[in-house]
């Protein structure tokens, strides 16, 4: 046999053995982005990652590939890991906070995104014209509901050290759902007798300055709403106001074990295991068909007991312990 046949009976075995790989089935892959460094929303993603597994879709068997991204709070970087994602082809974007889900939204248009630690899509102003949110746009947002409950326990626990008692919080006024929650918390407030202080904060370097300004109001407490910049701040906001005496309050339960006193809110890591269950279901199918967008199924009410001990705080018993 001359050269020339050996070489091209070589390079058809190839083309057929490439050919024999491209029809193999392979692995999901699953970008996974968060806006931000925080212990508190890293539990979604253990939560989503834990979901897929339970469904069959493990890292450790290869039968899924996650490939993990955090921006460190950058947005340049937010919208080049997005980019990156699309050059890589994954077959399903998982987006931890609003800053994540709004960049893909805005970037993607295929590959289905499955969002959490985000709140409703009217909130995030993402609507179109007949009100529908992006058609590849699924996962578990979050209400507003659950903050009447978070905020109405303070006035029933901390006495005023003036007249009225006075509140204070920090809200990021370029987030929609950061602005939603301190109207709907200054309305509760105004039907509760409360006075709210609120200060708005541009981004984590500002929230020093702008706390040290809310207790030289003589807030008697804190509330830390749905904000990323509360999460990404939230131990310079804790320590501030222990210095002062001022006891912590949020609507976000994985604060609760960062130092805040109670809270009656989402289960960050049963958020993530939501998201991640409808993201099985839809790499099971193959299609998005009858998966809609859901609403946190599993709140809670926690609170540090450690931190209550402090302020000499009692919780009724519909409240959990933490430490």
């Amino acid at each position: 046999m001359d050269t020339k046949r050996i070489i091209h009976l070589f390079i058809l075995s190839f083309l057929l053995f490439a050919g024999c790989r491209n029809t193999e089935r392979k692995a999901p892959v699953v970008g996974f982005v968060e806006a931000f460094e925080d212990a508190t929303i890293a539990q979604a993603r253990e939560g989503f990652v834990e979901a897929l597994a339970d469904s069959g879709f493990q890292q450790a068997d290869g039968s899924i590939e996650i490939i993990y991204r955090n921006a460190q709070g950058d947005i340049p970087t937010l919208s080049q890991i997005v980019n990156y994602y699309l050059t890589e082809k994954v077959d399903l974007l998982a987006t931890s906070t609003t800053l994540s889900t709004i960049t893909a939204i805005q970037r993607v248009k295929e590959i289905p995104i499955f969002m959490m630690v985000s709140p409703e899509p009217k909130r995030m102003e993402i609507l179109d014209a007949e009100g529908r949110p992006p058609e590849n746009l699924f996962g578990v947002s979050e209400s507003l509901a659950y903050i009447d409950t978070s905020f109405a326990i303070i006035p029933r626990l901390v006495k005023p050290r003036g007249a009225e008692l006075v509140v204070g919080m920090i809200y990021n006024q370029a987030e929609p759902q950061s602005q939603d929650a301190m109207r709907a918390v200054k309305a509760l407030a105004d039907e509760l007798g409360v006075r709210l202080e609120a200060l708005p904060v541009n981004s984590s370097a500002d929230a020093q300055l702008v706390t040290q300004s809310l207790l030289n109001k003589n807030i008697d407490a804190f509330f830390a709403n749905p904000d990323n910049t509360v999460f990404a701040s939230f131990e310079t906001i804790l320590k501030n106001c222990n210095q002062r005496n001022v006891p912590v309050f949020t609507s976000e339960a994985g604060l609760v074990k960062r130092g805040a006193v109670a809270a009656f809110g989402a289960d960050l890591y049963q958020w993530g295991y939501q998201a991640g269950a409808q993201a099985a279901h839809y790499l099971k199918q193959g299609n998005g068909e009858g998966i809609e967008i859901e609403l946190v199924k599993t709140r809670k009410r926690v609170y540090n007991a450690a931190a209550a001990q402090k302020f000499g705080l009692a919780f009724p018993d519909t409240y959990e312990a933490i430490r």
